[in-house]
C-alpha cells in the first residue's frame, strides 16, 4: 500500500506550504489522481484521514478529482477523453498514442487560515 507513503508526503507538502503563507492550519486539500497513476482513490482517503491528527491537515476536508485518461493520437493528431482502457484512437483505430492526462496525481489547491 504505497498510499500511505504518498500521503505522508502530502502531508509534508502541505506543513511546507503552511509555513511558507504563515497558516496555522489547513482546511481544504483537493488533489487530481489519474486513473493510470496506480492510485486508488479509497485507500488514499482512508491514509489521508488515519494520518491527518496531530498534523496542520488534522480538521481539512480532503476532496479527490479522478482524472479520466487523455490521449493523443500521433496519426491523426486528434486528443480524446478514453472512456474505457481501449488504447485504440476513436477516430481513426490508430494505437499510435501518447498519453497526455491521467498518469500522475497533483496537489491541486489547498486552503489555509
Amino acid at each position: 500500500m504505497h498510499e500511505f507513503s504518498i500521503v505522508n508526503a502530502l502531508l509534508e507538502m502541505c506543513e511546507k506550504n503552511a509555513k511558507e503563507h504563515n497558516a496555522t492550519k489547513i482546511t481544504k486539500v483537493e488533489i487530481k489522481i489519474g486513473k493510470l497513476s496506480g492510485v486508488e482513490p479509497y485507500l488514499l482517503q482512508t491514509a489521508f484521514d488515519t494520518f491527518k491528527e496531530e498534523t496542520i491537515c488534522a480538521e481539512a476536508e480532503f476532496i479527490v478529482h479522478l482524472q479520466e485518461i487523455v490521449i493523443h493520437c500521433e496519426n491523426c493528431h486528434n486528443e480524446v477523453t478514453l472512456t474505457h482502457n481501449e488504447f485504440v484512437c476513436p477516430t481513426c483505430s490508430s494505437t499510435d498514442l501518447r498519453v497526455i492526462d491521467g498518469e500522475e496525481m497533483y496537489l491541486m489547491h489547498l486552503e489555509m487560515e
